[in-house]
């Protein structure tokens, strides 16, 4: 069935200004436009609306979703199955804090007592689902799949001040490799002291430490945009590389 901007619009719940837009930025062209100059769109074009929304559901920008179903090897099936498992993870993360604040009122009203650890449980779990969905495949890769599913037990079991000091932690990196970076040494006492706070920081998720993974890991901050994305927009341009270096340097200490 053929359907124009106004039909589909409304089939879809998006606005007519947003298909426009969609034709304009080359996202989702019509199948022909009328003699009178309407957009009409057919099936393959509906299909391709639905995942575009799918992927806008996960918030993804645009630029990356017109990358991922333009390409000439783009499967719709399994960007439905990776769609299901997404939300499916998403659905998980929402009972799990709905879980907590229920816990929560309970021990509010005295029906209940909540340990510390419990309190936490919805956000470790929200952090260890978006670590999945994000570089699961890629981390499960290069260290197995014994290794992750260790590494988030041993966070999901942190206690109150284990997580409180994990995220401070994380923090105090992001800020010494900002002023660590302005000398541009990776050799540095300042930088060498970054890299040995990350050791710290890992350790509250490895089960074990070696010098080779952590490396592997540093690499992966480079080769992986989006590794060196969550770097270099913390602590500016370049932050990624620059902590690959120190801990590079430090590991053959």
């Amino acid at each position: 069935m053929d359907y124009t901007v106004n039909q589909l619009s409304k089939i879809a719940g998006v606005s007519g200004r947003t298909l426009r837009y969609y034709d304009q930025i080359g996202l989702l062209k019509p199948k022909r436009v009328s003699s009178s100059g309407y957009r009409i769109y057919g099936t393959e074009e509906v299909d391709l609306l639905q995942q575009i929304l799918f992927y806008r559901n996960l918030e993804m920008p645009l630029e990356e979703i017109k990358e991922i179903v333009l390409a000439a090897d783009f499967d719709q099936e399994k960007a439905l199955l990776l769609h299901q498992q997404r939300l499916k993870m998403k659905k998980a993360q929402l009972d799990t804090l709905l879980l907590t604040i229920e816990k929560t009122l309970a021990d509010k009203r005295g029906e209940r007592q909540m340990t510390d650890n419990e309190k936490f449980e919805g956000f470790k779990q929200k952090i260890i689902d978006e670590n999945e969905t994000t570089y699961g495949q890629e981390v499960r890769k290069t260290y197995g799949e014994k290794a992750v599913d260790q590494s988030n037990q041993k966070f999901a079991g942190m206690s109150e001040a284990q997580f409180a000091e994990w995220q401070e932690l994380d923090e105090t990196i992001q800020q010494k490799l900002a002023a660590a970076m302005i000398d541009g040494d990776a050799s540095s006492d300042a930088a060498q002291h970054i890299a040995e706070l990350h050791k710290k920081w890992l350790s509250f998720t490895w089960p074990d430490y070696s010098r080779e993974a952590h490396r592997n890991l540093a690499e992966m901050y480079v080769s992986d945009e989006r590794f060196t994305a969550y770097y270099d927009e913390r602590a500016g341009k370049g932050a990624a590389a620059f902590l690959r270096d120190a801990i590079n340097q430090f590991t053959k200490n």
